[in-house]
């Protein structure tokens, strides 16, 4: 197809153009599965390794709406590897495009282990401090996808993910961020010693439930009895 020599053209412009029109496709749930159909998947995660930042942007959005509809191609092109080299990028763009794509990627159980075995967590755990909202966020969306098999919260906790959670938790942070913590340490308060650490956190969480909207107050009251759970 004409769009997909467009994304190797010697112009960045015009590689620009082309992975525009490649992104505005994928925004539908049709245009997601022709561009998985047409196996375009495994080329796109390369770009990501060569690109301008602002092309490497358009890709991990096109990524992003393509692993919606399939998770299986973006895995065996390496890109749980590749979304993992860019949490430390120099733009805070694309470090959290990294996250929420690590977030997709690691949908299927398949992907949550790859997550583990690519050294993927210890840099998420970091990006909880990062100094962008919008980051720390994904990071925390990403922790709590990773972490909801034993394999994921055993290695969350060892890496520091719990400690790191309650410190952004502690922070005045907007309710998207709060949001995702939460859940990330629900997942992590499934596992003996992460429900151990997190007991301190209850009476925050009890606050965080009596002050916060409808949504709010749904997982910090999840939370609350995952943390006092008595087996």
């Amino acid at each position: 197809s004409t769009q997909s020599t467009g994304v190797d053209d010697k112009h960045d412009e015009a590689r620009l153009m082309a992975q525009r029109a490649i992104e505005s496709v994928s925004h539908t749930v049709t245009g997601a599965r022709g561009i998985v159909k047409a196996n375009l998947i495994a080329k796109l995660v390369e770009k990501l390794k060569t690109e301008t930042d602002e092309i490497k942007q358009l890709v991990l959005d096109t990524l992003h709406y393509c692993m919606k509809v399939d998770t299986e191609q973006a895995l065996a092109a390496g890109g749980m590897e590749v979304f993992t080299s860019l949490l430390t990028h120099g733009t805070w763009e694309i470090r959290g495009k990294a996250a929420r794509d690590i977030m997709d990627i690691s949908f299927p159980i398949d992907g949550k282990s790859r997550a583990v075995k690519c050294g993927c967590i210890p840099v998420l755990v970091k990006l909880l401090a990062d100094v962008n909202f919008n980051v720390r966020s994904q990071a925390a969306g990403a922790l709590m996808s990773i972490a909801i098999t034993t394999e994921g919260k055993k290695a969350s906790i060892k890496e520091g993910a719990v400690e790191a959670l309650i410190t952004l938790l502690k922070m005045d942070e907007g309710s998207e961020v709060k949001l995702n913590v939460i859940k990330a340490i629900t997942m992590l308060a499934e596992h003996p010693e992460g429900r151990e650490k997190l007991s301190e956190i209850v009476p925050l969480l009890q606050t965080i439930k009596a002050s916060g909207g409808p949504m709010m107050q749904k997982v910090a009251t999840t939370a609350i009895n995952v943390i006092t759970w008595k087996p």
